[in-house]
């Protein structure tokens, strides 16, 4: 049986009808305040335009952020703190609840007053964290951020959601990309389980690699049959 049968896969997050819930990862809110580098004007406007394609779409009663909702490290500054204030808006005035699970960028997030941050979301058999630690829940699935996979086809980077069946203690984990567009991806063609962040994924070569597209996902065979037609 497919552990994902019940996902829906869409632009840079997932749905969960069964839960009437969406989730979604590494918003990363405040990077292009925070970096040196050149990036994107109106990142923020798009994310949040993005967020209320998706809230129209699936009308959910719960969103959930699997960290990194910010990235702020020294202070909370006031961009980032309206960047949140306009999300928790966003959401709840829908009707939905949001829910955000601690990232390793979020550091700074109990500092502010609408978000209450906490270190994973459960709903049945599925827990929803960031990653980056070793779960203390145990769970049938796992939905997970912070490795920002992306696939290299013809050249081109799209950002994807791994689908990994039997990772750690058997357990399948769903690894979501970069719901901003500022963060970079990691390419996940050559990578293995040695590459990666997050103590959850044992085996890269049984992930399946999926890709939002306009005409609805696209599904690619596990990496460890894919890479060589890479």
């Amino acid at each position: 049986m497919d552990p994902f049968q019940d996902v829906v896969v869409t632009n840079r997050a997932v749905s969960l009808p069964s839960q009437d819930t969406l989730v979604l990862a590494d918003l990363h809110l405040g990077r292009v305040r925070s970096s040196r580098v050149e990036l994107p004007l109106g990142e923020q406007a798009d994310l949040m335009d993005r967020i209320d394609g998706l809230l129209e779409t699936y009308q959910p009663s719960e969103v959930v952020v699997a960290g990194d909702l910010i990235h702020s490290f020294d202070t909370l500054s006031i961009t980032v703190q309206d960047a949140v204030d306009t999300l928790t808006r966003t959401v709840t005035t829908t009707g939905a609840t949001l829910t955000v699970t601690t990232g390793n960028h979020d550091g700074l997030l109990d500092h502010h007053d609408s978000i209450d941050p906490v270190p994973a979301a459960q709903f049945g058999d599925t827990v929803v964290l960031h990653g980056h630690e070793r779960p203390t829940i145990d769970a049938d699935r796992y939905i997970i951020g912070h490795e920002h996979p992306a696939i290299r086809i013809e050249g081109v980077r799209h950002p994807c959601t791994l689908a990994c069946p039997d990772q750690l203690d058997g357990a399948a984990v769903l690894v979501l990309p970069a719901f901003s567009r500022v963060a970079s991806g990691t390419i996940v063609n050559g990578q293995t389980a040695a590459d990666t962040m997050s103590p959850l994924l044992t085996g890269l070569d049984r992930c399946r690699p999926i890709v939002s597209t306009a005409d609805g996902p696209l599904e690619f065979p596990p990496l460890g049959e894919l890479r060589p037609h890479l």
